[in-house]
């Protein structure tokens, strides 16, 4: 092989910086943020339930694609703790159709109208289509989506940020920047968006009608988030109170978020819950069981059921005294689950890859 001058070796070496450098600022990443934790009663200043999957590079901070998945109150505060607005949204998807969950959407939508680039590009919503209930009547995310903006239009507050931002907002309203994405929900994943390298895959759940859990999949990792989720079969005897469901979508997957009550809620310990409130959520003991069989390394344990701290849970006073992080953490240990274990509260945040 030639010898290489003085000049082409520098260049060469030069060049292998250049490649290395440009490798390196194109790491991709991926956040897990919980953007609120409480529900649906507000406790302690806590928002209402909602996670931030945040996909990039380590050079943007992992912003390139920004996805919120269900959007309780106080979204947009917790947002903005991390310097996100609305207008940077890419897509929002929600899991069902519980007021805790959308509280917050609609000041989402004022704000992407006021301030982000409504006109131009809108903003997905992606979630399952009308589901009948078994009183006969229909929960509708689409109407949900299409009427969002009602209270504003009847008090003529839409009609009036039109005239005084005359060729600033879109004349069409805030709802014409939207652009709904639904999906008849299955017993299998489908993917039902996607955007680059990244792919959101839903499955069909147990909780209300036209319940869903979703994976986010990228270079940086994937995430599983179940929202209210748990078991078909609505009261024990039962293996189990997670959700088979979640635990299908979730296999693999780098990190778990799901809503989690605790065991000392539950009435064969004696508590008052109402048996239907405790046997339609997962027990965190559970969710240890499904993230360790599922292969997770992370399992997010949110919308905690009672809240910590609290002495009360709704009307239901907790047994031995207000809970601690590290009770629930037991909870999920004592499932089996031996990896790390994240209790919820605002803002706790798992970057992937891991370090």
């Amino acid at each position: 092989m030639a010898k290489l001058t003085g000049v082409a070796a520098a260049a060469l070496s030069f060049a292998s910086v250049f490649v290395c450098a440009q490798g390196a600022q194109a790491a991709p990443c991926l956040d897990v943020v919980l953007t609120g934790t409480s529900g649906p009663p507000p406790y302690k200043g806590l928002a209402g339930p909602g996670t931030l999957v945040a996909y990039g590079d380590e050079a943007n901070d992992c912003r390139s694609v920004l996805l919120q998945f269900d959007v309780g109150r106080g979204t947009l505060m917790r947002l903005s703790q991390l310097d996100i607005e609305a207008a940077q949204m890419k897509a929002v998807f929600f899991t069902h159709m519980h007021s805790d969950h959308m509280e917050g959407f609609s000041d989402m939508v004022q704000m992407y109208w006021i301030f982000g680039p409504a006109q131009t590009t809108k903003l997905d919503v992606v979630c399952a289509n009308d589901a009948k209930t078994e009183t006969g009547m229909d929960l509708s995310c689409r109407k949900f989506v299409a009427h969002i903006n009602d209270a504003y239009e009847l008090s003529g507050e839409t009609a009036y940020r039109k005239a005084e931002m005359k060729g600033v907002v879109d004349p069409a309203g805030p709802v014409a920047g939207l652009n709904l994405i639904t999906f008849d929900p299955k017993e299998e994943p489908q993917v039902v968006w996607s955007s680059g390298d990244v792919k959101v895959s839903a499955i069909g759940t147990a909780h209300i009608p036209g319940s869903v859990a979703f994976r986010v999949d990228t270079p940086a990792g994937s995430v599983a988030i179940g929202g209210d989720s748990s078991n078909r079969i609505p009261a024990p005897p039962r293996k189990t109170s997670s959700s088979d469901e979640l635990e299908a979508i979730a296999k693999g997957a780098d990190v778990i978020v799901n809503t989690a009550i605790h065991p000392v809620l539950s009435p064969e310990s004696g508590a008052s819950t109402p048996p239907p409130v405790y046997y339609r959520q997962s027990n965190a003991t559970d969710l240890g069981s499904m993230a360790q069989r599922a292969g997770a390394k992370v399992l997010m344990l949110t919308h905690l059921a009672p809240p910590i701290g609290a002495s009360m849970q709704g009307t239901v006073r907790i047994q031995g005294g207000p809970l601690s992080a590290a009770d629930y953490e037991k909870a999920a240990r004592d499932g089996g689950f031996t990896g790390q274990v994240v209790v919820g509260g605002d803002l706790a945040r798992v970057r992937l890859p891991r370090k």
